[in-house]
């Protein structure tokens, strides 16, 4: 075999391994919460993350003032 075989063989392995690797930046997506996708958009510039950032703070705020209203029924 000449070593042009043996090089074009090596860099076809290289290139095959390459395209099998695992892309850890998806599988850390897949692993986030719905909550930690949404603060991502919310930080980004695209159009709409302002909303996105607003609706989260609101669904904080009410969570927060029902929590709230629990724990005064449950402690008279």
């Amino acid at each position: 075999m000449s070593k042009q075989s043996l090089l074009l063989g090596a860099v076809l392995i290289s290139v095959s391994l390459v395209g099998c690797a695992k892309d850890d930046t998806s599988d850390a997506r897949a692993n986030m919460t719905e909550r930690q996708k949404d603060s991502l958009i919310a930080r980004s510039p695209i159009p709409g993350a302002k909303a996105v950032n607003k609706a989260m703070i609101t669904a904080d705020s009410a969570t927060a003032r029902q929590n709230r209203i629990d724990s005064a029924q449950n402690n008279p």
